[in-house]
């Protein structure tokens, strides 16, 4: 009996020393509690908690609850407390996280069609991209990624991309050169930024806010929210509205603990994602009114540059992707203004 007792204790001990080693990301607990076990989905992201997208999150949470009848328990770290963006797909590509949030531009080192979205000017307005994000083929592009691990359950609304700089505003082509600027680890966004003339630098999004401060780079480009939310306007006075970009944010599953999920777990997780893609656009759209209100405030001056030179300027970038192996995607969002 003793040696039978101590056999069990050093089984549990076993798993329990893989469990913590390993990381795994969901667990089965509270099976004493009530009939039914509990799975807990962690998610880790690196946006403030006053950002839509993690409301959004936060709505998810509360419906993938109501679906699962309490079964399943999404719990949410913010503010990189389990990681950079670039740490968080790690974890999720060896299981060692369930989700987390990350912007489109990054995906193109696993996802090469993820480029399609930092393509400057593609997107005629909000309405034409959504029409191509929820169409079959950018459905089709959330999945790409289950090969590497990370797969797609929904699009957040990002808005557009702008430039905002310490200095000078940014209102046309001539005034971005010779200017360091934050790009996102996306060979698409630095094209970008040298096609317009100034000098892309990557910097991961925890680390800017300091990189600013210290003049490490002169600017950066992204939307509004995030301008506001991470408080780079104390250091950053002029915020101009080119709009050269449409790169949503993707929530994103392991792909192994999503093949680990029942069914029906499944289905709740994909239908409260859906559901929080909904209600995270309407929140955009008020926040980034009020947003642009809450900045001018704050003593930043709010440009609204013509776009057409920008336009011009990153015409042969356009003649470039469209000659590559992204021209189709290119001819179907064309096709949907």
């Amino acid at each position: 009996m003793y040696a039978k007792s101590t056999s069990f204790f050093l089984l549990g001990l076993v798993v329990g020393m893989l469990l913590s080693t390993c990381g795994f990301a969901w667990l089965i607990r509270d099976r004493n509690l009530s009939d039914q076990s509990v799975i807990v989905l962690k998610l880790g992201h690196s946006l403030d908690p006053s950002h839509p997208v993690h409301e959004a999150m936060q709505f998810m949470a509360q419906r993938l609850a109501e679906k699962s009848g309490g079964q399943v328990r999404l719990e949410i770290f913010p503010n990189g407390q389990l990681g950079s963006e670039t740490e968080c797909l790690e974890q999720l590509q060896r299981g060692a996280l369930a989700m987390t949030k990350t912007s489109a531009a990054p995906m193109e080192s696993f996802i090469p069609e993820m480029a399609i979205f930092g393509i400057p000017y593609l997107f005629q307005s909000p309405e034409h991209f959504w029409r191509f994000a929820e169409s079959p083929d950018g459905r089709q592009l959330l999945l790409k990624g289950e090969s590497v691990g990370l797969r797609g359950l929904c699009y957040y609304d990002a808005g557009a991309r702008s430039f905002y700089t310490i200095g000078q505003p940014i209102l046309k082509p001539d005034d971005l050169s010779g200017l360091k600027i934050r790009v996102q680890q996306s060979k698409t966004a630095m094209d970008m930024v040298e096609a317009l003339g100034g000098s892309p630098t990557p910097i991961a999004w925890g680390e800017l806010y300091t990189a600013l401060q210290q003049k490490m780079v002169d600017g950066a480009e992204n939307n509004p929210p995030s301008f506001f939310s991470n408080r780079h306007f104390e250091v950053c006075k002029h915020l101009s509205l080119d709009e050269h970009a449409m790169v949503p944010d993707m929530l994103l599953i392991s792909q192994s603990v999503w093949q680990d999920l029942p069914p029906h777990v499944q289905q709740a997780v994909q239908e409260s994602a859906d559901e929080s893609c909904l209600f995270q656009r309407q929140l955009w759209e008020s926040k980034s009114r009020e947003v642009l209100e809450a900045i001018q405030r704050e003593g930043v001056t709010v440009h609204y540059p013509d776009k057409q030179p920008f336009v011009s300027q990153v015409a042969r970038l356009h003649a470039d992707f469209q000659a590559s192996a992204l021209g189709g995607l290119m001819q179907v969002i064309d096709d949907l203004k």
